[in-house]
């Protein structure tokens, strides 16, 4: 009752050099193994009218007894969709769906590239129309708009100075120039007239 496909599959543990599972997770030559799979409707959630479906955790067993944990968030369509995302990823930087549940989790780091899946409405090789994934900002939008609100700022203010600086030029323009005539005599003989009327008297 599960369609699911992925353009690639990467783990990587701590600083290690990530390890490339494509080939051995989806190849036609070794099908997957869906020995534990179970497929029951109660598993299914209804919701605003409508069954939708949810991918809950991501298990990872290595070392044949040893698992690590992640549960999901943010991976759920329609019943009657498929839900596509570019990364379903442990890494902050595409968002975290996964989460890991616990320490040895923390360990390990988990990308789906090109990631689809769909269930319950499963009737043959192809895929439903798709719900993709969305986030409300993701970093390179939220970083273009503010670089963009920077610029808008900057030129607003230029703007406004190019504005000011031509209102200066007609203040300039439009004043009078005021005359102060010129003293035909020195100020000095202006001086000593005034000195010599004070002696006369």
């Amino acid at each position: 009752c599960i369609l699911f496909q992925a353009r690639k599959l990467s783990l990587r543990y701590e600083k290690q050099k990530p390890l490339d599972l494509t080939e051995r997770t989806f190849s036609r030559q070794k099908p997957a193994d869906t020995g534990q799979s179970v497929c029951r409707q109660d598993t299914a959630t209804y919701s605003s009218g409508q069954w939708w479906f949810s991918l809950d955790n991501v298990t990872l067993t290595y070392n044949t007894s040893e698992v690590a944990v992640f549960n999901v968030t943010d991976v759920y369509a329609p019943a009657l969709s498929s839900y596509r995302c570019l990364h379903v990823s442990s890494l902050h930087r595409h968002s975290g769906r996964l989460l890991p549940s616990s320490d040895s989790a923390r360990r390990w780091s988990v990308t789906f590239i090109d990631f689809q899946i769909q269930a319950f409405t499963v009737t043959s090789d192809t895929f439903s129309p798709a719900s993709d994934c969305t986030s409300i900002l993701p970093p390179a939008i939220l970083m273009g708009l503010i670089t963009s609100l920077i610029l808008l700022l900057v030129l607003a203010y230029a703007l406004h100075m190019v504005i000011h600086l031509k209102h200066i030029e007609n203040d300039d323009d439009q004043k009078v120039d005021i005359y102060f005539p010129h003293s035909p005599e020195p100020l000095d003989h202006c001086c000593e007239e005034t000195i010599t009327e004070k002696n006369v008297m």
